[in-house]
């Protein structure tokens, strides 16, 4: 059963403060989900209870939804506050109360029958039978367990066609099961079930050897000696099957799970009439909700247009500007494989990096919210809202501080600083439309430079995921080694021209090399070379 206003699946986006929840909607998100720090699995969120009341209000305003999680485990003392937060929960009027514990589900259908229940993916639904089983307890929507193949879903869908059913489709996964974990517990006292988890599978652990004399010291690989050793976990039911563990000078990650990403088989879940696609990350920044959501919006869009010729492409190398630890299928095909985690490093990557927040148009003034450093040369690309396609570049050589005019090589972000940007300054757009299509709270990002290692493991990254799409032969990759430390990369446009014909760039509007160029310019589409067109005029002449 689609949502009934559009017969189409729903994108539902976390939100984590109320400007992550608006710059979710603003990008193409259907409905977010949102909760506080005491009575949900939302440690770190930024909400009060004020703040998800006029999160909802805007929500409701533009159409769209929002989703209050309740989902933490209830120990007694959590118990004890339900009903002093009852009534403020009602003044919220949430679409859906998002709950795990059976207990709190128990208490809001006696104590606020209004109010629609879903039940939260830390419940652990991974069949039809515990779908039939909430839904005769009166949930109208079900978030299934991550766990859960796509094989199991289609079972699920047949057994249970009048149950709305939700799934991840996007964001990070646990390396146990749908969160059940107490790892965080014993090493850092913080309860993964409580809200607080520490997120130890992501630490960096270092081999240790015990000496005759019951001392301890470190295992040191290095170039001299690392023919010398192999470690091997070996599982007691499982003889002769040896999981290799490798460690470099960062350490070893084996509990290191990639990123979830079904981009490439969404049109597989959009078929079926998966009700609500759900992605994770509360805690990620604006620029995260924005490029997700659009992508995500974007293919959802593309499909209803024309499912036959549906290519997730466009949208997946979108996803790719948005830092992941390496991205996987998860479970959609069953069992999970060596490619759904990586060994070599915790660390998440993306040569581009979220530069700053359209915080408010001034009749032709642009004020722009400094989220990193910027100097002299960056190339700001815009976000337009609704497209991949209108995006708008700006090269700048300084920076009028927006509180008293300096003029500025460099600014680095935080603290609410902020930059002035002139209309004129985007003299090869229609200057006119730009307050339209880039509205206050749209992002703009900008290259960010890898060093020679960490780009190796970003290439590595995309190639597993290509692997374990079946598009490469997994036998033939081959973990990146550490590379030994390199210059930083130039950054796009701030050394050298990348060709694409930004607004402000003097290499490309003033040198001989980029007449060419600047021809093609003119008939362009928007006023944009493609990247592919561009690379042919920036290469060395």
């Amino acid at each position: 059963m689609l949502n009934a206003r559009t017969g189409r699946s729903e994108l539902v986006m976390p939100a984590g403060s109320l400007a992550k929840l608006r710059c979710a909607l603003l990008y193409g998100a259907d409905a977010v989900y949102a909760g506080t720090p005491d009575l949900s699995l939302r440690s770190k969120s930024d909400f009060s209870l004020e703040d998800l009341a006029e999160g909802a209000r805007f929500a409701h305003a533009l159409g769209k939804r929002l989703y209050l999680t309740l989902n933490l485990f209830a120990h007694n003392k959590d118990v004890e506050r339900l009903p002093l937060v009852l009534d403020s929960i009602r003044q919220i009027r949430p679409d859906g109360l998002i709950v795990a514990d059976p207990g709190v589900f128990q208490y809001f259908k006696q104590h606020a029958p209004e109010l629609e229940l879903h039940i939260s993916t830390q419940a652990n639904v991974t069949s039809f039978l515990g779908v039939r089983f909430w839904e005769q307890q009166g949930a109208r929507l079900c978030v299934l367990a991550r766990e859960v193949s796509f094989g199991d879903l289609e079972q699920i869908r047949s057994a249970c066609p009048e149950m709305r059913l939700e799934t991840f489709v996007h964001g990070a996964m646990c390396m146990t099961y749908s969160g059940r974990c107490m790892l965080s517990n014993y090493l850092a006292e913080r309860g993964a079930n409580q809200g607080s988890c520490a997120h130890s599978c992501r630490w960096r652990y270092t081999l240790k050897v015990r000496t005759p004399d019951g001392g301890e010291a470190d295992v040191e690989i290095n170039d001299t000696n690392v023919s010398q050793f192999q470690f091997f976990l070996e599982e007691e039911f499982r003889r002769g099957e040896l999981y290799a563990i490798e460690e470099d000078e960062r350490g070893t990650y084996i509990l290191n799970s990639r990123d979830l990403c079904l981009m490439p088989r969404l049109h597989q879940y959009l078929a079926l009439g998966i009700d609500s696609l759900k992605v994770e990350g509360r805690n990620k920044s604006e620029y995260y909700a924005a490029v997700v959501a659009r992508a995500y919006r974007l293919a959802i869009d593309a499909y209803y247009r024309d499912p036959a010729s549906f290519d997730a492409g466009p949208f997946l190398n979108e996803l790719e500007t948005v830092k992941s630890r390496g991205y996987t299928l998860g479970f959609h095909d069953g069992r999970l494989t060596n490619l759904a985690h990586d060994y070599a490093g915790g660390q998440s990557y993306s040569p581009w990096e979220f530069a700053g927040l359209v915080r408010e148009w001034q009749g032709t003034e642009l004020v722009l919210e400094v989220k990193n450093r910027l100097a002299a040369g960056d190339v700001l690309e815009f976000l337009a809202p609704g497209t991949l396609n209108d995006d708008v570049r700006l090269r700048c050589y300084e920076f009028e501080n927006a509180a008293d005019g300096q003029l500025l090589p460099k600014i680095s972000g935080g603290e609410g600083r902020a930059i002035r940007l002139r209309l004129a300054q985007f003299h090869a757009e229609e200057a006119g439309r730009l307050p339209s299509l880039l509205p206050a709270g749209s992002v703009v990002r900008k290259s960010t430079p890898l060093s020679t290692s960490d780009a190796k493991q970003l290439e590595h990254n995309q190639l597993s995921f290509a692997a374990e799409q079946g598009l490469i032969r997994a036998d033939r990759l081959l973990a990146p080694r550490a590379a030994p430390a390199a210059s930083k990369a130039p950054r796009v446009g701030a050394e050298g021209c990348c060709g694409l014909g930004c607004n402000g760039c003097l290499p490309f509007w003033n040198e001989a090399k980029y007449a060419k160029a600047r021809e093609r310019l003119s008939a362009a589409r928007h006023g944009r070379l493609s990247k592919a067109l561009a690379s042919e005029f920036s290469r060395p002449q």
